[in-house]
């Protein structure tokens, strides 16, 4: 079995085992890490020889750890991300090249489109009926979208969402409000098999599915990190956040994970204050200033342009793991029109938590 783990902010590693009655058998751990002294490797390998199958993360690293020569430096490397790499060989999980990956970037939708389109594509993935596909959204009107599980009424201002022309919709994943307006955001869906996360926790999925666009940010001059558990940051603010839901396939099977992120290229802070409540309440007492601190925009770290910006990013994912171009067939996009009007855009499911 083999398993592969890129540690966030590190190095790659990478696992080759046999299970043997339930434990692990002649495990070889490499990567392009850095680790001193040389028997730290063979220590490693050691630790894991015997462990149970069955054992989590945690528990690998822990006898990892417990193992290891006392005076050793790892660089690009953790017992954590190991472990992890032998969670994935287990699993038999796949990596982002082992798929012909597809770019979907069209025309402006309706808030409540994108919210549709994203439910049939993943939907589609975890059928086998289309590639792991990444879309790149254009907003064709402002918007307030909500997580799935927030109240509306605590979230926004419906009074101010209407004076500024918002409309406001809810996703099918969790976490918290954006606020969205075209020309000043950037956002992006994965839809991937669910076997490309296999082995990995719920925390360190995002961290994983994370990583190409910190890549892009950094060939463009932007230290970023993941900060658990959804969001990405600079040493000067917030840049975006991220969510995901997973989509079960027909018949139990494998399914899909739909992973998206929402980045700030700009923003119009007094006005998101006035139509978001838990803005006002995170920056009570700290003024509009704070709130442009809080999320810190892509165009005054980057200095190019939203398209720039795009094409960079789309460009770094391509020679990472290639990407051909396509689109959104005739029949899906049917049924994201159906779905959109009969669910996303009615009250009873935006307003399902009053």
């Amino acid at each position: 079995m083999h398993g592969e783990y890129k540690v966030p902010g590190g190095k790659l590693v990478v696992v080759d085992l046999d299970e043997d009655g339930g434990v692990l058998r002649n495990v070889r751990v490499a990567g392009d890490f850095f680790l001193e002294p040389d028997e730290a490797l063979l220590a490693v390998n050691r630790a894991l020889e015997g462990a149970p199958t069955t054992a989590d993360a945690r528990q690998l690293a822990g006898r990892i750890e417990a193992d290891l020569p006392r005076d050793t430096v790892m660089y690009g490397l953790t017992a954590e991300g190991v472990a992890v790499a032998v969670r994935r060989a287990i699993a038999q999980a796949t990596d982002w090249t082992d798929y012909d990956w597809q770019l979907i970037h069209e025309r402006p939708q309706s808030p409540a489109l994108h919210m549709a389109l994203d439910e049939v594509l993943t939907t589609e993935v975890a059928a086998g009926n289309r590639p792991p596909t990444l879309r790149v959204w254009e907003w064709g009107a402002p918007a307030v979208v909500i997580g799935s599980f927030q109240s509306l009424s605590n979230e926004v201002d419906a009074q101010a969402a209407q004076r500024h022309g918002m409309t406001v919709v809810r996703r099918i994943s969790g976490g918290g409000a954006m606020f969205v307006e075209p020309g000043n955001t950037i956002t992006y869906s994965l839809s991937v098999p669910a076997s490309l996360v296999s082995g990995l926790s719920f925390a360190d999925s995002y961290a994983y599915l994370d990583d190409w666009v910190l890549g892009a940010l950094d060939d463009m001059g932007i230290k970023a990190w993941y900060q658990p558990l959804n969001d990405i940051a600079t040493d000067v603010g917030k840049i975006a956040g991220a969510a995901q839901k997973r989509i079960v396939g027909p018949n139990g099977g494998e399914g899909a994970v739909l992973h998206h992120v929402t980045m700030s290229y700009d923003i119009d802070a007094d006005k998101m204050l006035e139509v978001l409540r838990i803005g006002r309440e995170k920056l009570s007492g700290r003024g509009t200033g704070s709130a442009a601190k809080r999320v810190d925009p892509l165009r005054r770290q980057t200095g190019l342009t939203r398209e720039a910006v795009i094409g960079r990013m789309v460009e770094s994912f391509r020679e990472r793991y290639g990407l051909t171009s396509g689109h959104i067939t005739s029949q899906e996009s049917e049924r994201a029109a159906r779905l959109a009007a009969s669910k996303f855009t009615s009250p009873e499911w935006t307003g399902r938590v009053p």
